[in-house]
C-alpha cells in the first residue's frame, strides 16, 4: 500500500490566521495601555494637586514675603530720613547745670579749743605798752630797795625771796584755764620763782597753799609760765637771777594776783 500523499497546505489559510493572532496580541497591549491610562488618569489628579499645594505652600507665601520685607525696608528707610531731618533741625537741649550747694551755717556755739580774752585782757596782755608805763612810772616815782619776804636763807643756794612786783598781773582768762574741777570756789596758791630775762621766772616751786589739799598752789604752779615779774631791786640796781614769791587769791569772782 502505498502512503497517503501529503495534502498540500493552503497559503492563505495559514496567512490568515497569522494575522488573527498578531491582532490579538495587537488588542492585547492596546487595552493593557488603555487600563494603563486608565489608572494614571484616575491617580494623576491627586498627585497634581498635591503638587499644586506643595506650590502655594512653598512659592507664594515667599513671594509674600518678598513683597513684606521689600515693604518693611522701605519704609525704615524713610523713618531713618525723617529721624535725620528731624535731628538736624531740632538744636540739642542745653547742658544742665549742677545747682550750687547748700550754704551749711556754721554752729554758733562751738567752743574753740584756746582760751578766750576779751579786748581788756588783750590789751593788758601787751608787753610793750607795760613795759612802758612801768619805766615811766618808775622815772617819775624812783625805785627803792625790794624788802625780802623769806630770808636770807629761804631761796634755794641761801638767798632770800622777795615779794613779786609784777610786771604784768595774769588776766582771769589765763588763770581759769588751770583750775581743776571739784576744788573749792575760795582759797590761794603761793610759789617761789627765779627771775629770768625779759621778765619771765624760771624754777618755780610750791611755798603753801589754803586750803590745804586744795590743788591752788598746783593750778598757780602751771599757769606761771605766763608770770611776768619785775626782778626784785637792789641798791637800785634790778636783780635778775633772784628770787621771788607770787601769790595768786581765788574768789567766785575770779582769781587775784597779789605780792608774794
Amino acid at each position: 500500500m502505498s502512503p497517503p500523499l501529503p495534502v498540500p497546505l493552503d497559503s492563505n489559510r495559514y496567512g490568515a490566521r497569522r494575522r488573527v493572532s498578531r491582532s490579538a496580541w495587537a488588542l492585547a497591549i492596546a487595552l493593557h495601555i488603555i487600563f494603563a491610562a486608565l489608572l494614571i488618569l484616575q491617580k494623576g489628579p491627586t498627585f497634581v494637586k498635591m503638587s499644586e499645594q506643595g506650590l502655594n505652600a512653598i512659592l507664594l507665601p515667599a513671594a509674600q514675603d518678598g513683597v513684606d520685607r521689600s515693604k518693611s525696608q522701605t519704609k525704615q528707610k524713610q523713618q531713618r530720613e525723617t529721624r535725620k531731618q528731624s535731628q538736624a533741625e531740632t538744636p540739642p537741649p542745653p547742658a544742665a547745670t549742677a545747682p550750687p550747694p547748700p550754704e551749711v551755717p556754721a554752729p554758733s556755739n562751738l567752743k574753740m579749743p584756746f582760751i578766750e580774752m576779751s579786748s581788756s585782757d588783750f590789751a593788758a596782755s601787751n608787753i610793750a605798752r607795760m613795759q612802758s608805763q612801768k619805766r615811766a612810772t618808775g622815772d617819775q616815782q624812783g625805785q627803792g630797795d625790794s624788802k625780802p619776804t623769806y630770808g636770807p636763807g629761804g631761796a634755794p643756794g641761801g638767798g632770800s625771796i622777795y615779794p613779786a612786783d609784777w610786771y604784768r598781773e595774769p588776766t582771769d582768762a589765763e588763770l581759769a584755764g588751770y583750775i581743776r574741777p571739784g576744788q573749792p570756789s575760795k582759797g590761794w596758791g603761793q610759789i617761789a620763782c627765779k627771775t629770768v630775762a625779759r621778765f619771765h621766772v624760771d624754777e618755780c616751786y610750791i611755798l603753801g597753799e589754803s586750803p590745804m589739799g586744795s590743788g591752788f598752789a598746783r593750778s598757780v604752779l602751771n599757769a606761771s609760765w605766763q608770770f611776768l615779774v619785775q626782778p626784785p631791786r637792789i641798791n637800785g640796781q634790778s636783780q635778775v637771777g633772784t628770787w621771788v614769791s607770787i601769790r595768786i587769791t581765788y574768789s567766785p569772782a575770779g582769781a587775784k594776783a597779789g605780792p608774794g
